[in-house]
């Protein structure tokens, strides 16, 4: 008989609580108290973290020194304001964002140079990721500057609480713990879920634990997998000690942050559904009762994935999507594959043979989507006022 599964140990749950807030709570955050409507104090706060990840990405910075960054901005902007009022000016995000970057290289002892974070935030910030820096620019002093001084204000927000514990760490040891470590598909599903939540509030509505069981939760929807129940019969969320409903609340949240991406840009296409908060808990689509388990016994093997099914959506539905074997990766980066003699265009689209692999990207103009790729939105203006 194999030994009964122990859940990961709880850890800073008493820390955590003071930055967990409700929905109504977040209505009355000081920029929105200060005239900013909520709709545009967290699109700010998206672009606040995407500026984040692609100086991230220039820095070569682990995904989870910059998931620490997100939560300090989100941490920060529950108390001081974004908006310039007499005798108190604001904080922009993009100023906030970099001090963020140089205060999680800290934490999660990662750190990288102040020349190059400064010169990668010029670069972001300008749109130009080729832009030559000097030291003795006005530019180059103004950002540095900028970081040195918001790092004490940061601090001080924060109550100086660094003790952070990211969500990946947590969603790891959730698969080893089920068996699922191996499986690449939900592995990538559901990290795809916790990079998406960065760009929300949902770190200042859940835990790390609740955010990670409902990355794991969705992505198991999504890609058809039900986790057994164990050796007493429980259910896999009793056996983490998180509750059900709550995950379903977490999940719909960024089911609607999805839905409202594709509205705004007009397509009413619904690709995350909602899942009934209220319903029968032992018909849970994630969940493998120990009787549907010796109905439908699972082979031994490295990854329980289901065949693929061919798509037959029309070009317009995947635009500026990329195809890996029939299925969806949004994130993937094939042009990093491309070689010489080993990709051709179809009907506008690019078809590149790498590793096994079809990758398929399309040369027209992308559709915006939930994802924040690339420097899109990155500024609106060239420099940050100090």
């Amino acid at each position: 008989m194999s030994p009964a599964r122990e859940p990961p140990a709880l850890s800073n749950a008493v820390t955590d609580s003071q930055w967990i807030f409700t929905e109504n709570e977040l209505l009355r955050t000081p920029s929105i108290l200060d005239g900013m409507t909520p709709e545009k104090e967290r699109e700010n706060r998206g672009k606040g973290v995407n500026f984040i990840f692609q100086v991230g990405i220039m820095l070569k910075l682990p995904q989870v020194t910059l998931a620490t960054a997100s939560v300090l901005l989100h941490r920060f902007y529950v108390r001081h304001s974004m908006i310039d009022i007499p005798g108190r000016p604001g904080f922009h995000y993009y100023s906030m964002a970099a001090t963020s970057i140089f205060l999680a290289t800290k934490i999660e002892e990662d750190c990288r140079k102040m020349r190059e974070l400064v010169i990668a935030c010029v670069r972001v910030a300008q749109k130009d990721p080729l832009k030559m820096v000097d030291e003795q620019d006005k530019e180059y002093w103004r950002w540095k500057d900028n970081i040195l001084h918001n790092e004490d204000v940061l601090l001080e927000a924060l109550c100086f609480d660094l003790t952070l514990d990211p969500p990946y760490k947590i969603l790891f040891e959730y698969l080893n713990l089920f068996g699922e470590s191996n499986n690449r598909r939900l592995r990538n599903s559901a990290w795809a879920f916790i990079n998406d939540s960065c760009m929300t509030i949902l770190c200042l509505m859940y835990s790390s634990r609740y955010i990670a069981a409902s990355a794991l939760y969705a992505a198991a929807k999504r890609c058809g997998i039900d986790i057994v129940d164990d050796e007493d019969g429980r259910p896999w969320w009793e056996v983490i000690d998180v509750e059900l409903i709550v995950i379903k609340r977490a999940c719909n949240f960024l089911a609607t942050i999805y839905e409202n991406a594709y509205i705004k840009n007009g397509r009413d296409v619904s690709i995350h559904e909602s899942t009934p908060e209220i319903s029968d808990e032992s018909t849970a689509k994630t969940r493998s009762t120990a009787a549907r388990s010796r109905e439908t016994p699972i082979t031994e093997t490295s990854e329980r994935v289901q065949e693929p099914k061919k798509r037959t959506r029309s070009p317009d539905d995947v635009q500026g999507r990329i195809i890996v074997d029939g299925q969806d990766e949004g994130l993937v980066d094939a042009i990093a594959n491309m070689e010489e003699n080993r990709c051709k265009v179809t009907n506008g689209y690019i078809t590149i043979k790498a590793d096994g692999y079809n990758f398929s990207k399309s040369n027209r103009p992308a559709a915006p989507q939930a994802h924040h790729n690339a420097v899109d939105d990155i500024s609106e203006e060239g420099e940050v006022e100090s």
